[in-house]
């Protein structure tokens, strides 16, 4: 993928928590679909676990991580990604959200949350590709769209733009007893079920009014920042069909991930 001879796709996926490195099926679903993506010239991220406002920029030249999870064994701890920043990138971002009157904040220490790293561990294990991760500075799904259709012309320069969240969120009545391939909640079923249906459907409206539309929303999504990267993908997707890549449930929550050409 080159920004010369392709446009780069957009995603959204379901990010897992850190224990994801230690599921074989879903760790060769996120590999396998990278390996169908090309190499893009950087890697834009926005992640569930990282709202600021005003829109701010994260690390570019040094790229920590940032272990924002409580409780798991050490070895999570001991994860390394040394991805290059990607100042450029960053610029890019500033030179058309400013344009736009969106402000843009820099927080040069901010590495990547584990909505950014834990996936890309599995998709760009090399971590020889620029990334950038940037805040949502808002959960209205209005605006998060059209700070999607903003950052859209990136695609055009091979940046592969993900919006990482989980497709149904709620840790307080996630089905661990039935263990990671078990019998899904009702409530995650049918939020999942209603999702797939207005994605084939590339209804967005549906999605971006889905705390009315969906069946089970206030169920699936107590607080909305999981679902709300979708946003910032669809808006980057310019009207692309999402397809789904990857789908199925850990421990209940619906891991449905997309790709829009």
């Amino acid at each position: 993928m080159t920004a010369a001879t392709e446009r780069a796709p957009v995603l959204y996926l379901s990010h897992g928590a850190p224990p994801l490195a230690d599921d074989p099926t879903w760790t060769r679903q996120l590999a396998d679909w990278s390996a169908g993506l090309g190499r893009p010239t950087a890697i834009l991220v926005v992640s569930a676990h990282w709202e600021e406002a005003p829109l701010t920029v994260g690390a570019t030249t040094t790229v920590p991580l940032v272990y924002d999870f409580w409780g798991f064994p050490e070895r999570y701890y001991q994860v390394r990604y040394p991805a290059p920043g990607a100042p450029g990138l960053a610029a890019r971002v500033r030179l058309l959200l400013n344009g736009a009157g969106t402000p843009v904040h820099d927080a040069p220490e901010r590495g990547l949350d584990h909505g950014a790293y834990v996936p890309l561990v599995e998709m760009f294990p090399g971590a020889d590709v620029p990334v950038l991760q940037i805040s949502m500075p808002s959960l209205d799904p209005e605006e998060l769209y059209e700070l999607g259709r903003r950052l859209a012309p990136l695609r055009d320069e091979g940046v592969l733009i993900i919006g990482s969240g989980f497709f149904t969120h709620n840790l307080s009545a996630m089905n661990a007893v039935n263990g990671v391939d078990g019998t899904p909640p009702t409530w995650s079923a049918e939020f999942d079920h209603w999702g797939e249906q207005v994605l084939g459907e590339g209804d967005i409206d549906a999605l971006l009014d889905f705390e009315h539309k969906a069946p089970a929303a206030r169920l699936a999504h107590p607080r909305i920042e999981h679902f709300a990267p979708l946003f910032v993908s669809l808006g980057a997707a310019e009207g692309g069909l999402p397809r789904t890549v990857i789908d199925g449930y850990w421990y209940g929550l619906a891991k449905r991930s997309v790709q829009l050409d």
